[in-house]
């Protein structure tokens, strides 16, 4: 009886996210690297799966703080109109997000509020208390590589809309993509206000998404 070889891994085939998390062991990141983002949005049942990866030359201190600066993302994210926190007990913290998401010619209103657990420097857990949204629930995960910080992001997203669900894919993934290219120019402005680089105009030189 013929014995069965061992398959392969393509590795085209595996998601892009992977991809890059493999490709970033062999090669770390440092100060002076182009920022990377890559965002993964799946279709399962009503809810989009979402799974992003951003490497920036930033010290952790850095991005934790614009990720967890509620109470001023109106001021570095543009579909934002109203970002506060409600009432804090530790590091649990209740905050309310209202803002517009535009996609072509569509625009899409959101309210949320949110509960959000904080492991201060290493962890962000978020999930939706009411707003216009069905159900959300996320995470995201805070590495110092190098000269830099790894930050991998995870969602799952039941929107309320019907164009949303009709468009769903590429609404979610140019949301997510255009949140953490904002996210990253405020962390760069920020550090070069810091050092007094003047690097305070950089941004990524890209994002890359895909299935």
């Amino acid at each position: 009886m013929r014995k069965k070889s061992r398959s392969l891994i393509n590795p085209w085939r595996l998601p892009i996210v992977v991809l890059l998390s493999l490709l970033a062991l062999s090669h770390p990141m440092a100060f002076g690297a182009e920022p990377t983002i890559v965002v993964d949005v799946e279709k399962s049942g009503d809810a989009f799966l979402v799974n992003a990866l951003l490497d920036v030359q930033v010290p952790l201190d850095v991005a934790w703080g614009v990720f967890v600066d509620i109470d001023h993302m109106t001021d570095f994210l543009e579909n934002m109109t109203f970002s506060k926190i409600m009432s804090r007990t530790g590091n649990i913290l209740v905050a309310r997000q209202d803002g517009v998401a535009r996609f072509g010619p569509f625009s899409f209103s959101f309210v949320s509020e949110r509960e959000i657990r904080l492991d201060p420097m290493r962890r962000i857990a978020t999930r939706n208390v009411s707003g216009t949204l069905k159900r959300m629930q996320s995470e995201a995960t805070f590495v110092a590589a190098d000269q830099g910080v790894r930050i991998k992001y995870s969602a799952e997203i039941v929107p309320d809309s019907l164009l949303a669900q009709l468009f769903g894919q590429s609404i979610v993934r140019h949301e997510v993509n255009e949140q953490f290219l904002s996210m990253t120019k405020e962390m760069l402005r920020r550090y070069a206000a810091a050092t007094g680089a003047g690097n305070s105009s950089a941004m990524p030189a890209g994002a890359a998404a895909g299935n």
